[in-house]
């Protein structure tokens, strides 16, 4: 049978929901990840077939219809790899797990908008939204599973949407200093997202290549955009960022140069 293909961004959180949803249940080498660089224009061909639209990832199946949207494309891997099912099959608990999954967007941008912050001004009021979006996390778990580990029984459809942003938040602690307080109001959504970083399936990127990869974002330019004086994106191929020296962690006072950051 002829494969799907997910285009992609190699270290881009929508992206990692799906492989963590493909690991778990043992079907990764069953669709074909392509990879896109974003740090150069895009594929024309690819454009054809998006009509434009330049969000990712896409899935496009064999037939070359398109999917977009990763919590769409999540769910159609679901249903076309049906066992071992991941998503819930009790209509309550599915309910259950859908309204933590809507509480991702908000919470994905919130930590988007901090880590992109130029103005030391706002710091303060940006980690108050950050903590109000933990806090309401572990409120949740608290009402839902105040006793368990994961949501329910084993790490499943809500851990594989939220690990992916846990992980992309790291670059929070280094360039923001930002920790969950060790407060009780805390200690719900601290345990689940640490039981998330450390699982199995969800290994396909490091703290390490978080920070490097995403120092430009701490600058303000995302999505393969330059920063002022830079002519080489973080998100560059080439070196790989293991060779790379770590990031200055205060990017209000420093703006590291391509040589500095081993571009």
């Amino acid at each position: 049978m002829s494969q799907s293909t997910i285009h992609h961004i190699p270290v881009c959180p929508f992206s990692q929901r799906l492989e963590i949803l493909l690991a778990l249940k043992g079907q990764h080498g069953a669709v074909r990840f392509s990879v896109v660089d974003i740090t150069k224009p895009r594929d024309p061909a690819l454009l054809a077939k998006t009509r434009g639209v330049t969000a990712l990832p896409v899935l496009e199946r064999p037939d070359g219809r398109l999917i977009r949207e990763s919590l769409v494309i999540l769910q159609y891997l679901e249903d076309i790899f049906p066992e071992p099912r991941i998503a819930q099959r009790d209509p309550y608990r599915r309910a259950v797990e859908n309204m933590l999954v809507r509480l991702e967007g908000d919470f994905a941008t919130a930590g988007y908008v901090m880590v992109m912050n130029q103005d030391p001004a706002r710091r303060d009021a940006l980690r108050e939204v950050m903590l109000k979006h933990y806090a309401r996390l572990d409120a949740f778990l608290q009402e839902h599973a105040p006793a368990g580990t994961f949501l329910f029984e084993t790490f499943g459809w809500a851990e594989a949407v939220f690990t992916p942003l846990f992980m992309r938040f790291w670059f929070l602690e280094y360039y923001e200093a930002f920790h969950l307080p060790d407060e009780p109001g805390f200690a719900r959504v601290r345990g689940w997202r640490d039981a998330c970083l450390a699982h199995p399936a969800a290994q396909q990127v490091t703290r390490e290549e978080i920070v490097k990869l995403y120092y430009d974002y701490a600058k303000g330019a995302g999505n393969g955009a330059l920063p002022p004086g830079r002519s080489r994106s973080s998100f560059v191929f080439e070196p790989h960022w293991s060779a790379r020296p770590w990031p200055p962690r205060d990017k209000y006072a420093t703006s590291a140069t391509d040589a500095e950051l081993g571009l």
